[in-house]
C-alpha cells in the first residue's frame, strides 16, 4: 500500500518531537537549492558559524508533517532568534485540532523550536488536512 494511503491516527492533543544538527554542508546545499545566498549564510562569523536559513531551520516540522501525511494549506513563522551551524534544534508540534470530515481529517497545529540551550528561535502555526482512506 502506498504511504500516502496510510490512516494516520491524530487527535487534538496529541505532540510530536523532532530534532536535528545543523551542519555547514546543510547550509551550502538550501542555499544551492532555495538560493537563499545571504551573506549571513555563506561567510562565518566572528565564532566561526554560519547562520541556518529561517526556512531551512522550519523544514524540522515539515519532516514531521511528512511522516503525518498532512497536507498544509497554510504555514505562520516567527523567527525569533538566529540559529547558526552546529546548533541542535528541536520542534515540539502540537495538534490543537483534529476534525474528521468526509474523506479528511482538519488539522490545526502550533510549533515551538528550541535550541539546545532551550531558548525558543521559532514559533509557528498550520492549518491543513490528512487525507482519510
Amino acid at each position: 500500500m502506498d504511504r500516502w494511503l496510510e490512516e494516520v491516527t491524530v487527535q487534538t492533543g496529541d505532540v510530536f518531537t523532532w530534532e536535528r544538527t545543523f551542519s555547514e554542508e546543510d547550509v551550502f546545499q538550501f542555499a544551492e537549492i532555495s538560493g537563499d545566498k545571504g551573506i549571513h549564510h555563506m561567510k562565518k562569523d566572528e565564532k566561526g558559524r554560519l547562520m541556518v536559513q529561517g526556512l531551512l531551520t522550519a523544514s524540522i516540522g515539515t519532516k514531521i508533517g511528512g511522516d503525518l501525511n498532512y497536507i498544509a494549506r497554510d504555514m505562520n513563522n516567527e523567527f525569533l532568534r538566529p540559529v547558526f551551524t552546529g546548533d541542535t534544534i528541536t520542534c515540539e508540534l502540537t495538534i490543537v485540532e483534529a476534525e474528521q470530515m468526509e474523506g479528511f481529517k482538519k488539522i490545526a497545529m502550533q510549533t515551538v523550536y528550541r535550541n539546545q540551550n532551550g531558548k525558543e528561535v521559532l514559533g509557528g502555526s498550520s492549518r491543513g488536512i490528512i487525507r482519510t482512506p
